[in-house]
């Protein structure tokens, strides 16, 4: 099974672009104007691993299969996407069961090349980035909080991932990614059942 990475960032900074090359493909549409992607675009590509001959050789393998990679392409994030801004961000869902997350910035100046927020800053670029993830991870959680404290009612075993959920909710509302919570707590688990997007790595 591959694993997988999804391309976050805001319209037009280069996320298509840099699907294309790692996928060595033209697959994904890059152009000069916001939301030139709307579909998601899906690319695999085999990880290049020198061991892999020398292996085949000693144990005489027929076939050499190596590892790959799947890399998901998204619509551009806004600043208010959480509240329906730009495309809104309903479309994070296709990265929601991505291994990783990959976030491109833009970090050159070109005035042939728009960017959504009047000019290039990619500490604020990421910020927006994490806030956004941030608040469609809330939704997420209180959604399924809702549901845990009925289910929690008629069933007290529950009553620690109520908990657990309002732990998580309660990070996130301080600006802190669920991945910070220690690997094995219930709060991590809780964090990867609902594929939350603050739970996994990011660079």
């Amino acid at each position: 099974m591959a694993l997988s990475c999804g391309i976050v960032g805001l319209p037009n900074v280069g996320k298509s672009t840099i699907f294309n090359a790692l996928t060595r493909s033209a697959q994904a549409h890059a152009a000069n104007y916001p939301f030139a992607t709307i579909e998601p675009n899906i690319g695999e590509v085999p990880v290049p691993d020198d061991r892999l001959p020398v292996l085949a050789k000693l144990v005489k393998a027929r076939r050499i299969v190596p590892a790959t990679m799947r890399f998901v392409d998204i619509a551009g994030l806004v600043r208010g996407a959480s509240e329906g801004a730009g495309l809104g961000n309903e479309f994070l869902g296709h990265i929601r069961e991505t291994d990783a997350i990959a976030m491109v910035v833009r970090c050159f100046e070109d005035t042939n090349v728009s960017h959504v927020e009047g000019a290039p800053d990619p500490a604020r670029d990421i910020d927006i980035l994490e806030i956004e993830m941030a608040l469609a991870d809330l939704n997420t959680l209180r959604n399924k909080l809702e549901r845990l404290e009925r289910e929690a009612r008629g069933d007290p075993k529950l009553r620690s991932r109520v908990s657990a959920a309002h732990q998580l909710i309660a990070s996130l509302e301080r600006g802190v990614p669920a991945r910070h919570f220690e690997r094995g707590s219930l709060e991590q688990e809780l964090a990867s059942e609902l594929f939350l997007l603050t739970q996994k790595p990011a660079v």
